[in-house]
């Protein structure tokens, strides 16, 4: 969408309440350069992370002292056991250690039930609502409607109802169960509803990764075809230059990446006095890719007080934290189902011999049900090499990891949305968000460093309460 410019700098204006519910006070005059001082080292390019000890500390360490550098424009792959080297481009700031677990074996064996066996042992979830039921804009209903949703998901059910109200939410629901618009329907009735007392209602939504960004822009597009909202990503890995003339103009959505959205911030392209709502969603994710210093960075950067929206398929201690730090009397809604969904079946394969590994994969794509296939490897190198090795052997294969351009991982997603490949091989950049209809099988090339890790890697198949098939490599 190209948004209509508007004169001068877009502000929020003060208001006394919306009819959200939402608190919007006067807009406090904090603005974006009062950052923690959470800085680092800027690297230009790629760097590597594996095993062995972490890369050399940055030449200037910020005053919070997280070291290494880090990128806002992917996520590589991650060595078992091993602590992270350098971060890809962009910002830095960011941990330099990362974590690893020992993962039981028995943890990657499930067995989804049959149907009837479902119906008995999960009782179907009865939402309160119809989509309709919701007091929303009848505008965002007809999108709704035209998108074929009928009946909200359980995060949809009971979400949607608090943030229309106003209230902070932190959600944890299973992968694949629409997350997404659990925040983007009442928020955009959020904006629509300012505009009505002529005000603006400005959203960022802040993501690990810049796959995710797009696809969120790409289902917030539908959800407000024909209100005249505009919305852009901020992600690093492309050229600056176009963001920096885009943001010139108004734009009620602001979705991007930490390292990006800093650097815009410090180029006093963005200012986070024009936000009175963030979303942060994947917040353990971001932890766990070294994004605290940018994440606290930005909402401390907030005015006060302002709405805040936690999303994500698993909540760890250190999320709990930032909750606590971030978030003021926030509803929790928990829908999930158990770690792992129950419609994913799982299952491992012994590989004895290390030098048949390949052919073992190979054997099983030839498989007729084998039909869309993402194949998880550790290191961006590995996933090359395995990528390189399918299209050897005729499968038809393209890979996406931290040292592939923007717009050749685009070009890979899209091939493989677009059923032009069989098989994505991917690093974890792919683990999280990814929204690809139809996938049949997960493959666990090599056994991710945590058992999060794990569930959201297999959490890219049996989505929408579809079945789903993953195999883990032992």
């Amino acid at each position: 969408m190209t948004p209509t410019p508007h004169a001068g700098t877009p502000r929020p204006r003060s208001t006394g309440g919306s009819s959200a519910g939402s608190s919007n006070s006067s807009w406090a005059n904090r603005s974006g350069s009062n950052r923690g001082g959470f800085t680092g080292a800027r690297s230009g390019g790629f760097g590597s992370r594996g095993s062995g000890p972490r890369s050399a500390a940055p030449s200037r360490s910020g005053s919070g002292g997280f070291v290494g550098s880090r990128s806002g424009v992917g996520y590589g792959g991650r060595s078992t056991g091993a602590a992270y080297g350098s971060r890809f481009g962009g910002r830095s700031g960011g941990r330099g250690g990362g974590k690893s677990e020992r993962i039981d074996i028995s943890r990657f064996i499930r067995k989804a039930p049959v149907s009837t066996a479902v119906t008995e042992e999960i009782p179907a979830y009865v939402p309160e609502h119809k989509f309709v039921d919701f007091l929303i804009s009848d505008l965002i209903k007809q999108n709704i409607t035209e998108k074929g949703y009928v009946t909200p998901t359980p995060i949809q059910d009971r979400a949607i109802p608090q943030v229309l109200l106003g209230r902070d939410v932190v959600g944890i629901a299973n992968t694949g169960t629409g997350k997404t618009a659990a925040f983007l329907i009442p928020l955009i009735d959020k904006v629509l509803k300012f505009r009505i007392l002529d005000q603006k209602e400005n959203i960022l939504i802040v993501v690990p990764t810049r796959e995710l960004a797009i696809q969120i822009e790409e289902e917030l597009v539908g959800f407000v075809k024909g209100m005249g909202i505009y919305s852009m990503v901020c992600v690093g890995g492309t050229s600056i230059v176009p963001q920096l003339k885009k943001l010139r103009s108004h734009h009620n959505f602001i979705i991007g990446t930490p390292g990006r959205l800093k650097d815009l911030i410090e180029r006093k392209a963005l200012k986070l006095e024009w936000f009175k709502t963030i979303v942060l969603d994947e917040a353990d994710r971001m932890l766990d890719m070294g994004f605290i210093a940018d994440m606290k960075f930005l909402v401390a950067g907030m005015p006060k007080p302002h709405h805040t929206l936690f999303f994500s398929a698993t909540m760890s201690a250190d999320v709990e934290k930032l909750v606590k730090d971030f978030l003021t009397d926030p509803v929790k809604i928990s829908v999930k189902t158990g770690d792992t969904a129950a419609n994913v079946d799982q299952d491992v394969i012994r590989v004895s011999d290390p030098s048949r590994k390949m052919n073992q994969l190979y054997d099983l794509l030839q498989k007729p049900e084998w039909s869309k296939v993402i194949v998880f490897g550790k290191t961006k190198h590995g996933v090359e090499k395995i990528s390189v090795g399918l299209q050897k052997m005729g499968i038809k294969a393209e890979s996406i990891h931290g040292d592939k351009r923007h717009a050749q991982r685009q070009a890979a997603l899209k091939a493989f949305k677009e059923n032009r490949v069989q098989v994505l091989v991917a690093t974890d950049v792919a683990a999280r968000g990814l929204d690809i209809s139809n996938i049949t099988h997960v493959v666990n090339y090599d056994i991710p460093a945590t058992y999060d890790d794990y569930v959201h890697r297999i959490g890219r198949t049996g989505r929408g309460g579809k079945t789903g098939k993953a195999v883990t490599f032992v």
